[in-house]
């Protein structure tokens, strides 16, 4: 039996990609016996793991649990700002290499979910070397881009970024851009690297359009179905909510533009201050949705899905969007070109385009609305199924 350790994942199901990553991980391996999942969670802070929400979980003592038939550990952090996320991967790791050497575990292979903990990553490569084992790195995006990070912050993911890649013994990409980046900006060291996506489904919602938690919702949220926009996703700058918010103010279209997202006081008040939606009854924050199949329905009935995500690899937001909602307005950058392809129509950041778009969008004939979402569906069969992506995965868990 191959065991693999998973660092890097706040928890498991809730929004984020890693989060669904793993979830889904472990759910298309939980009767595979050649494979056993020991994955770290946060017990307390932002995001931390509440598996309370998740059904079948088997309790294993104080702080660990199982589900999905994986071992599930939860860590307790201090609250210490931005360096939180590196004190959590570095405990994770510690953690690891403690039970791989208490359970004689043979040739176990540690997967590293994002690039923060460059520093250290000698030291426990090491490690995991002397046990047996191998370290494996997701990069995920572009992290030392990211706008909320200030300027010595986003030195230090940089930096972070290419010592884990010189260290690590496999890089698993999740997009062809990152794989390109990473091949190319560090040359140098050879890294060794592999492509494979994040994934999605295109199985319909299991609630019928009269259902009365759907319609409940839409009357909650003063929405009717297939006359709003959606969006879904974390609430950070970068993935341009103010370009997305102002251009739909700009636009002429009578549908309402539905934001599903965990709302961070500070940034909703800054947009507030910059483009006044508040004003415009349009616009409306409704929350958060964790009832799986109530948001596929949500998806199934938006008339529009909106993605602003300019920074990262395969974003699962999108990959839903794409099995769900027919037609996908995208931020014309290579991530979602790569993505989307044919299936999607694509805005710029230019003041005014957006809203242009916005407005075709609202008189687009009902067949090429179709024609979207048909081939929308046909890319996620074809590249993002969740069966397709946990197979390469196993493939090189098993043979790497």
């Amino acid at each position: 039996m191959q065991h693999i350790f998973i660092v890097g994942s706040k928890s498991i199901g809730a929004y984020g990609g890693y989060e669904t990553f793993v979830y889904k991980l472990t759910e298309y391996h939980e009767k595979d016996n050649d494979i056993k999942y020991h994955i770290a969670c946060k017990a307390n802070g932002d995001g931390c793991m509440d598996e309370s929400k998740l059904d079948n979980v088997k309790s294993l003592g104080e702080n660990e649990f199982e589900f999905h038939n994986a071992h599930c550990f939860k860590l307790d952090i201090p609250s210490i700002g931005p360096a939180q996320a590196i004190y959590y991967d570095v405990a994770a790791l510690k953690y690891c290499c403690r039970y791989i050497k208490e359970h004689n575990i043979e040739s176990p292979i540690v997967y590293i979910l994002a690039c923060r903990i460059g520093p250290f990553m000698g030291r426990y490569v090491r490690k995991i070397h002397k046990l047996g084992g191998k370290a494996f790195v997701n990069p995920d995006g572009h992290e030392w881009k990211r706008a909320k990070w200030s300027a010595p912050i986003r030195k230090y993911w940089k930096v972070s970024e290419k010592m884990m890649v010189k260290r690590a013994d496999l890089l698993i990409c999740d997009s062809k851009n990152i794989e390109k980046y990473i091949k190319e900006e560090y040359s140098r060291y050879n890294p060794k690297t592999t492509f494979i996506a994040y994934g999605s489904d295109t199985v319909p919602s299991t609630l019928k359009n009269d259902d009365e938690k759907f319609n409940s919702w839409l009357k909650e949220k003063s929405l009717r179905a297939m006359e709003y926009y959606l969006v879904v996703g974390r609430f950070v700058p970068e993935n341009n909510y103010e370009t997305m918010i102002r251009e739909f103010m700009r636009s002429n279209t009578k549908k309402d533009f539905a934001l599903i997202c965990n709302v961070s006081d500070k940034f909703l008040e800054e947009l507030t201050a910059k483009t006044g939606f508040d004003k415009d009854s349009r616009i409306k924050f409704v929350g958060t949705v964790y009832d799986q199949e109530l948001l596929k329905k949500i998806r199934e009935n938006a008339y529009g899905y909106f993605h602003g995500h300019e920074v990262g690899g395969t974003n699962p937001s999108l990959l839903e969007a794409l099995g769900y909602t027919k037609l996908n307005l995208l931020l014309d950058v290579g991530f979602n070109k790569e993505v989307a392809e044919e299936a999607a129509v694509y805005w710029n950041k230019e003041t005014g385009n957006l809203a242009g778009v916005i407005d075709k969008a609202d008189n687009m004939e009902a067949s090429l609305l179709d024609s979207y979402g048909e081939k929308a569906k046909a890319r996620i069969r074809e590249a993002y199924s969740w069966e397709y992506i946990s197979g390469l995965y196993k493939e090189v868990f098993l043979h790497e």
